[in-house]
């Protein structure tokens, strides 16, 4: 059974659907922005100029966002067939070695997501060539706009906030870009509770699903009601 089925408080099914519901809309926009894009295109010989850009960032947001998702509810494929060889003692230790080594993986990859988000949202840098020692101040660059992709109306007001009033034609970049930052924080805090779960001794192995194995027992039990 994965984690988000094992949560029963309502905090926790609520951010759960939140999150199901996201990764829902981001498909289903990719899906009707397409769609429509094929049937502009074949039956009018025309189409959405700034499709195709969306698309690309939706799936980007779907992806980044998906990972730690997969790490939330267990669903990440993992190989231990060579930890399986060991006693339990010796599986908990590389159990938390493993999460040890994603702590610091994911860690590093949100430095590398900030620091390439901030410059485009008008932050620093941080200093330090693996970790954070302070930041480094950055040339502003938030006037960077995407190529195709209109700039909505109802944002308006954040061109005296970041752009220093200046008028965008195109959406900024650092707002499709915030994914980076966004969904690395979320790997992070997600393998954190992972971690967490390990040292409690609520589970035994960092986020490896069996799909193999639970195939193989549902059709053994296929075949026994048979």
């Amino acid at each position: 059974m994965s984690v988000h089925q094992k949560d029963q408080s309502a905090f926790g099914r609520f951010v759960t659907e939140l999150e199901e519901t996201f990764i829902a809309l981001l498909l289903g926009a990719m899906t009707i922005i397409t769609f429509i894009n094929v049937v502009l295109r074949y039956g009018f010989n025309t189409g959405l100029i700034w499709g195709l850009e969306a698309v690309t960032f939706l799936f980007a947001w779907l992806v980044l966002f998906g990972v730690s998702y997969a790490v939330k509810i267990t669903a990440n494929l993992g190989v231990d067939a060579v930890i399986n060889l060991f006693g339990p003692r010796v599986r908990r230790v590389l159990a938390l070695v493993a999460a040890a080594v994603c702590l610091i993986y994911a860690f590093m990859l949100l430095k590398g997501a900030w620091d390439y988000w901030a410059p485009f949202a008008g932050f620093d840098v941080t200093s330090g060539r693996w970790f954070p020692t302070g930041f480094t101040p950055t040339r502003d660059q938030a006037w960077y706009e995407v190529v195709d992709i209109p700039f909505p109306e109802f944002l308006r007001w954040i061109e005296p906030i970041v752009n220093e009033g200046e008028h965008y034609e195109k959406l900024p970049r650092f707002i499709p870009y915030a994914i980076l930052p966004l969904g690395m924080a979320l790997l992070l805090l997600r393998f954190i509770q992972a971690t967490l779960r390990l040292i409690r001794g609520e589970a035994d192995s960092l986020i490896v699903s069996h799909e193999a194995e639970d195939a193989v027992e549902d059709v053994k039990h296929m075949n026994a009601e048979g």
